[in-house]
């Protein structure tokens, strides 16, 4: 039999989601393997009776948590589907302001008849078993999760930084062109995307295992930025994971 798969959001824009969906042929060859009985972004179908769950968004409301334990509950394995899922997302920018001061921002006079609290990665509130990374999700990388679990093998997730395939791609280096890039502590796996299209790397697929801090502290100290620069820019992605620190 094929394993039931189910797709949920929570807070996020769903394009991650949008990815999976136009995987165009690889979709086809997805679908002869796997039985799909929820994904509310391209089918009115329901089943709470699936064995995997591709979990987007990050938790941002106390009663998440209850939806979020119903679904590992039901779930053999939980997937943390991009940035919003696997590390707070940019949803978690909001956590540095306080709660009613966003309400207010966000909806005026309205704040109070909505819930909210600061956002936050699916993990925080139950296990995950398998994170794929990214703003959005690589089709690639979710492709190789998927064959992964099929045949009962461990997915190889990338634990470099950025900083190696942008020397693999003979980019410039961002700082050399006088821009701040947070590729040097990012998880690698996007192909340094971004910095191969002339821009930085903003840190969206979260901080690469034991980062080296000491050696990025030396190229921050080197083109002279700020504190207040430095922190800004980890913001963006970083904040969740700032926060637990």
């Amino acid at each position: 039999m094929k394993p039931k798969v189910a797709f949920f959001d929570f807070a996020g824009c769903e394009g991650d989601q949008l990815q999976v969906a136009n995987l165009e042929e690889d979709l086809l060859s997805v679908l002869g393997h796997v039985e799909v009985v929820s994904f509310r972004e391209i089918m009115k179908e329901h089943s709470n009776n699936y064995d995997i769950a591709f979990i987007e968004g990050s938790c941002t409301r106390l009663s998440d948590e209850d939806r979020l334990k119903e679904i590992r509950k039901n779930a053999k394995i939980v997937v943390a589907l991009g940035a919003c899922a696997t590390i707070g997302g940019i949803n978690s920018l909001r956590n540095n302001k306080y709660p009613d001061e966003v309400g207010r921002t966000v909806y005026g006079d309205k704040a109070k008849w909505f819930e909210t609290y600061a956002a936050r990665p699916i993990d925080a509130v139950i296990p995950v078993d398998i994170y794929i990374h990214g703003c959005p999700i690589r089709k690639e990388e979710f492709l190789h999760v998927v064959k992964s679990l099929l045949i009962g093998k461990k997915p190889d997730i990338i634990t470099y930084p950025v900083c190696v395939e942008c020397k693999k791609n003979e980019n410039v280096c961002a700082f050399e062109r006088g821009e701040f890039c947070i590729g040097a502590v990012t998880r690698a796996g996007c192909d340094a995307c971004c910095v191969n299209e002339g821009t930085i790397c903003w840190g969206c697929r979260g901080l690469v295992d034991n980062p080296n801090e000491n050696s990025q502290s030396e190229v921050l100290l080197k083109y002279g930025l700020t504190v207040d620069e430095i922190i800004n820019k980890f913001r963006l992605y970083f904040n969740w994971e700032g926060d637990k620190k």
